[in-house]
């Protein structure tokens, strides 16, 4: 179990207190993926691919906030944040080592270990020795490609945990769609065959037999139906980094007609607002199963965003005068008679939302 460059995975936590203390979040890192050797090796020099530079303390903020006005229901829990460093969501399994040159003017070679899966669960376990084999209530979580990992191991972690845990999942702005790019290609597609390809991810992703292709496995309108743990996912349904990567990909647009709107969508024209209005429609189409499922939860809201769970948004952005934190903690602890499924208007209409500057990343 170890990072693209060799070193141990790591991990960011704060102990519960009181009440919380044996009760755990296991909130997994994001940071997009890595689809060929060579963009790996770049990765494996980076905090996304190496512990070995990585922050040695992180600031813990919204659903990992010790506040408890910030975060009155899981403020007093076990916080952990898993770092990102294997560049598939934690799900590459590959055992044998692959040797690149860093460059190509470069004499210099590096390894490369696709073991995402085996972090995911060595991480587990060593959680489990510190404590959370007791654990009462367990919530697991991630934002962005961490949320696809989060999607991606909901059931095992029920499993790796004791049967008398409590255990729910939240998948924050990693609902990314199997949809067609403007110019009607599916390149997403073709980019997450490639991580699968490199990354050899079979062994976990073989898990959901019913699919017909191991790509269909990083796109949870597919996974969802294979999962029977509750799970809830919030994601904007104008997902800044999904109206950039996959539905405006710089491929489709050539004459770069879209930079400046996808960049910052409050300057797009009337007829561009019209075209993301069509992604949404596709976001809601893709939610449909999620929306039947009576343990299941969403919050789909009308931002401009990406991940919400981690900053300001958590409390800021509402769907029917509740804000994600409140609607999200209303589903784990199924308070209320909720359908714990709130739909957002389409934009403009939403006034909590957050505006941002940039959405360069």
């Amino acid at each position: 179990a170890v990072c693209l460059d060799g070193s141990p995975p790591a991990y960011h936590w704060h102990p519960g207190t009181g009440s919380g203390s044996r009760n755990w979040i296991v909130f997994l890192e994001g940071g997009a993926w890595c689809s060929d050797h060579a963009s790996c090796a770049q990765r494996a020099r980076t905090s996304f691919g190496s512990s070995d530079l990585m922050d040695r303390q992180t600031l813990f903020l919204g659903i990992l906030s010790n506040s408890a006005q910030e975060n009155p229901d899981f403020y007093n829990w076990n916080r952990v944040k898993v770092k990102y460093c294997d560049g598939a969501s934690f799900a590459g399994n590959v055992n044998t080592t692959v040797t690149v040159a860093f460059d190509s003017d470069s004499q210099q070679a590096l390894g490369l270990m696709y073991r995402g899966e085996k972090i995911w669960k060595a991480v587990v376990s060593d959680l489990l020795s510190k404590g959370m084999s007791n654990a009462e209530m367990a919530l697991l979580g991630g934002c962005s490609a961490g949320g696809l990992a989060a999607t991606l191991h909901c059931s095992s972690f029920k499993e790796l945990l004791p049967r008398t845990t409590y255990v729910k999942c939240v998948s924050d702005g990693g609902y990314f769609l199997d949809a067609k790019d403007i110019a009607g290609n599916f390149s997403f597609r073709s980019f997450f065959k490639d991580v699968v390809d490199i990354h050899v991810s079979i062994s976990q992703l073989l898990f959901y037999v019913a699919l017909t292709s191991l790509v269909q496995c990083f796109f949870p309108q597919y996974v969802a139906p294979h999962i029977h743990v509750p799970i809830f996912f919030v994601n904007p349904a104008y997902d800044v980094w999904q109206i950039q990567n996959i539905f405006i990909p710089d491929a489709a647009d050539p004459d770069r007609k879209w930079t400046t709107c996808k960049y910052n969508p409050y300057v797009c024209s009337q007829d561009q607002l019209s075209v993301l209005q069509g992604f949404r429609t596709e976001f809601l189409k893709a939610v449909e199963y999620v929306r039947g499922v009576d343990q299941s939860g969403l919050f789909i809201d009308s931002c401009f965003s990406h991940c919400q769970l981690e900053g300001l948004t958590w409390n800021t952005n509402t769907i029917g005068n509740k804000t994600i934190r409140e609607a999200f903690g209303d589903w784990y602890f199924a308070r209320g008679g909720s359908s714990w499924k709130s739909i957002d208007c389409p934009y403009p209409c939403n006034p909590t939302c957050i505006k941002w500057t940039s959405w360069r990343h």
